[in-house]
């Protein structure tokens, strides 16, 4: 039998009982719209979590933790002094697998003011220039402070979009874009200039409302509106912390905010943060080997340190989207398989229905096998215009997903999810549609004749 003539009647049988042959879609339009939206919203998660791990540094970046000291070493805690710039110098010049190392000292409780306006920040970080690098920062505008702001504790600052909007106004209040480079700030009365400012930083989903909200206004939006980076949901603390970031040389940091925090005149030299870039994060086992020896030595072999990496962060990732993706397909497979369902019982409707048609042609001399592939050809046909329209219809879900902001992170369609809906698709309907073949081409040609 000609396939083609097969798939023509298969469509002209799907014309001949529209509504029905929708209702036996339905199933098949359902469940690849659910595995391709599945796919899309566990893509689009994948995409954040992944976007936020980037946004703290990835995975080369190890952050070096205070720790209690085990109770065989509680004898030595007089002597253990935490992490200081001598660890940054030993890293330095002693741990080659390390790529470069960061100190950070913080302050607390210091009030920032310009003219009439004051707060005060979580807190206010004395670094390195490299801190820009480690902890993937850019600047937009200005410039970052370098060595020599550092070695002659200069009183200049970098801050960030949100440290600018609480003291210059946001882009909303006044209606553009504000840049205070030049600017003078007071840090508990001590004025610094503001050398730089980093770019706002965001998740994709905010900044696909903002870009909605400005096409939506006519381009009457200000240029520069913007999420402050805080969405109370998911990773939405990481963009507002980079967000409120102020960075002042390290020096000047211990010169002018640790002096009083010492004993006998001599500023704290404790560190807050010490964190490291590993040179390459498939040798990061060793690197992280080279390191603890090395603060081994640091600290007496004191062992009051240890280190945050993120590769727990990743196999979390790894494990939530698996976890999400295998959900998503069951779910989406029991759709298909009533679909399925739904197809072998409209078929053997159909077979009943025309007894006596498969009858005449098997009188006029069409086999067993010519009957056999126009059921399953028929069957394959709805399922591949069901499996269609599911494509079609996943598109629109993710749209009203996207506008109804129904999710953290934008949904992601990719091909291979398509593909695999299609097929699943396909399959359902050459599984449902065999024994409903298998019984009509049993049908013996005079039996089907008398059929009433």
């Amino acid at each position: 039998m000609n396939v083609f003539n097969a798939i023509s009647i298969g469509f002209k049988e799907i014309l001949a009982h529209k509504f029905r042959s929708f209702l036996t879609m339905l199933g098949i339009i359902l469940g690849v719209a659910s595995l391709v939206a599945m796919s899309a919203l566990t893509k689009g998660m994948e995409n954040g979590l992944k976007e936020a791990l980037i946004a703290v540094g990835g995975l080369e970046k190890v952050g070096v933790e205070d720790q209690d000291i085990p109770a065989y070493q509680q004898h030595l805690a007089d002597q253990a002094v935490g992490e200081t710039m001598e660890d940054v110098y030993a890293l330095q010049h002693s741990a080659p697998l390390i790529r470069y190392v960061t100190p950070e000292m913080g302050a607390r409780r210091i009030m920032i003011t310009h003219g009439s306006k004051t707060f005060s920040p979580w807190q206010l970080s004395g670094t390195w220039p490299n801190a820009l690098d480690m902890n993937q920062h850019v600047i937009q505008y200005g410039r970052m402070f370098n060595e020599i702001d550092d070695a002659e504790a200069r009183s200049v600052c970098v801050i960030g979009t949100a440290v600018r909007d609480r003291l210059f106004g946001s882009p909303e209040e006044v209606g553009r874009e504000i840049i205070p480079i030049g600017e003078a700030i007071y840090f508990n009365d001590q004025p610094f200039t503001i050398i730089g400012m980093f770019q706002h930083y965001e998740s994709d989903q905010d900044r696909k409302k903002r870009e909605e909200l400005a096409a939506r206004d006519d381009g009457k939006a200000p240029a520069g509106a913007r999420h402050s980076g805080w969405n109370g949901k998911t990773s939405g603390w990481i963009y507002r912390r980079k967000n409120s970031t102020i960075y002042i040389p390290l020096n000047t940091m211990w010169l002018r905010f640790r002096a009083s925090a010492g004993s006998n005149n001599i500023p704290d030299p404790h560190l807050t943060t010490l964190s490291l870039k590993v040179a390459d994060v498939e040798h990061l086992s060793q690197a992280l080997q080279q390191a603890q020896n090395v603060l081994f030595q640091t600290h007496k072999g004191i062992e009051d340190f240890s280190f945050d990496t993120k590769e727990d962060w990743a196999d979390t990732i790894n494990s939530s989207i698996k976890n999400a993706r295998l959900s998503g397909g069951i779910i989406a497979a029991i759709s298909l398989l009533v679909g399925g369902i739904g197809i072998l019982n409209i078929m053997l409707a159909s077979i009943t229905e025309r007894i006596r048609e498969i009858g005449i042609r098997k009188a006029i001399g069409a086999s067993n096998v010519a009957v056999f592939i126009q059921i399953l050809v028929e069957s394959v046909v709805i399922a591949v215009m069901g499996g269609l329209t599911g494509l079609v219809t996943s598109y629109g879900l993710v749209e009203i997903m996207i506008m109804g902001h129904f999710t953290d992170n934008t949904p992601v369609i990719t091909l291979p999810a398509m593909v695999l809906a299609f097929i699943f698709s396909m399959a359902v309907g050459i599984l449902a549609g065999i024994i409903p073949a298998i019984k009509a081409a049993r049908l013996h040609p005079i039996q089907a004749l008398r059929y009433e």
